[in-house]
């Protein structure tokens, strides 16, 4: 496993594998080549499907400025991620001399096929959380000291900045009105929720609308384009932050604790990151708010001062509960159903703390993290493609009218052989092979549609 600076990244949103991938990436094609006059980029899977709604386009626009940046927008790639792009950069005589082909593996995480980054070396050696568990029973350590052990001496301060980053995502966002970006028109719902927590004289409901009010802000600090934290993903950003803020702001825990709370946190998503995905583009929203879910579960089950097997326990039922979750945000922003989403499942990893607490003393529990975690990256296979972050099906159909007309999102073709794609895709346009092959696995034309999809346009 990677370390956990790579699981806890701040930037700005909406979408860690659209926009903080793209930036960082371009960000580092420009420390290696410095400012050309011009730059290339050719999107693909999810960044090319909801790449507008995303702002991936203005976010590699920004970031590469004030050089000339084409960006194309393309149906289908034949690299080894179905998420990605190729950013190339010319010279003065409008000569390529760089190409980069670059993978955006959730979460912020890139990996780029013509150079080896520093980041994504393995940290940890243990695979598992039963390996983990046994490290820990071994040295008679807990969760924290096995984190902190591993890692370089700057985590906890690391750790920290993540936490305030966290803390003031949600305090910006409660205080924040108007109309979030987008075509949706959707007005900021944060602050008026805080203000009806405030109002209500039952303790229990007050307790669960600040939770959702910080929720709502952080993720719509993100859908502004604000500064968030990768938790494991921008698009889950609500989740884990406003349980921080909650513990601090509202019961007065300690920023050391909840630093190390983090650090608890950060085992499990960075089991999921490595045994599964945290990336909605491959296994739909059960790797970003499902795994977030379960994150703030075991972190909830910490600051309980539950042990072991209870914080176990509470991470794998908030993961078990999301399986399944599909990502389907509606017209390609991380508004709907994202921000609600967020909500539900912070309040679900209080439930997932409480219920692992009363339960370990009445039963073992069957189940184990790894299993599930192994069922997830099961089920995230077997979500079909358009319920995959591409906004090609699910909740994201139901806002498209039949008589839309399908238009160019970019009027250019990335080379010739290449087709433009036209938006918005319907059933119409997908051509399904007789033989499907994704991930190894081969799927007939009976089972679900899966990856890869021909664009008959």
């Amino acid at each position: 496993m990677q370390s956990l600076r790579e699981l806890y990244k701040v930037g700005p949103g909406p979408s860690s594998s659209h926009t903080l991938a793209p930036k960082r990436a371009c960000l580092l094609f420009l420390e290696e080549y410095g400012h050309l006059p011009r730059y290339e980029v050719d999107l693909f899977g999810s960044l090319s499907l909801t790449g507008k709604g995303h702002f991936t386009d203005k976010i590699i626009e920004d970031t590469l400025s004030p050089s000339i940046v084409e960006i194309h927008f393309n149906s289908t790639w034949e690299e080894r991620h179905s998420n990605g792009f190729y950013l190339r950069g010319y010279n003065e005589e409008n000569v390529c001399i760089a190409l980069w082909t670059v993978f955006s593996l959730g979460g912020g995480s890139i990996e780029v096929k013509e150079k080896k980054l520093p980041y994504n070396t393995e940290l940890y050696k243990e695979q598992s959380l039963d390996e983990i568990k046994q490290i820990c029973s071994e040295q008679k350590i807990s969760l924290v000291d096995y984190v902190f052990n591993n890692e370089d001496d700057e985590i906890q301060t690391y750790l920290n900045s993540v936490l305030t980053a966290m803390l003031n995502s949600v305090q910006r966002g409660i205080r924040a009105t108007g109309v979030l970006p987008g075509r949706l028109n959707v007005e900021k719902c944060a602050k008026s929720l805080y203000i009806q927590a405030q109002t209500t004289q039952d303790d229990a409901e007050q307790t669960k609308l600040l939770l959702m009010s910080y929720a709502y802000g952080a993720c719509e600090e993100n859908a502004s384009l604000g500064e968030v934290v990768t938790a494991p993903t921008l698009g889950a950003c609500g989740v884990l932050a406003s349980l921080m803020y909650y513990y601090y702001n509202d019961i007065g825990i300690s920023r050391n604790k909840l630093v190390r709370a983090l650090a608890v946190a950060g085992v499990f998503g960075n089991l999921i990151k490595t045994n599964a995905t945290i990336s909605g583009a491959i296994g739909g929203c059960q790797a970003e708010v499902g795994t977030a879910c379960a994150m703030a579960s075991a972190a909830a089950a910490y600051l309980n001062d539950l042990n072991i097997k209870q914080i176990e326990y509470a991470a794998e039922i908030g993961i078990e509960h999301n399986l399944g979750l599909t990502c389907d945000p509606v017209e390609g922003y991380v508004i709907i159903p994202c921000i609600e989403r967020n909500a539900v499942a912070v309040l679900r990893s209080l439930d997932a703390c409480t219920l692992s607490k009363y339960m370990y003393k009445i039963k073992p529990n069957k189940v184990t993290f790894d299993m599930i975690v192994n069922t997830m990256n099961y089920t995230g296979q077997k979500i079909a493609i358009e319920l995959k972050e591409t906004s090609l099906g699910g909740l994201a159909s139901e806002f498209k009218s039949k008589d839309e007309p399908k238009t160019l999102l970019e009027p250019k073709d990335c080379y010739e052989e290449k087709t433009k794609i036209v938006f918005p895709l319907t059933e119409d346009d997908i051509e399904l092979e007789d033989t499907l092959v994704f991930d190894d696995i081969v799927l007939d034309e009976n089972d679900e549609p899966t990856s890869p999809i021909k664009f008959k346009l």
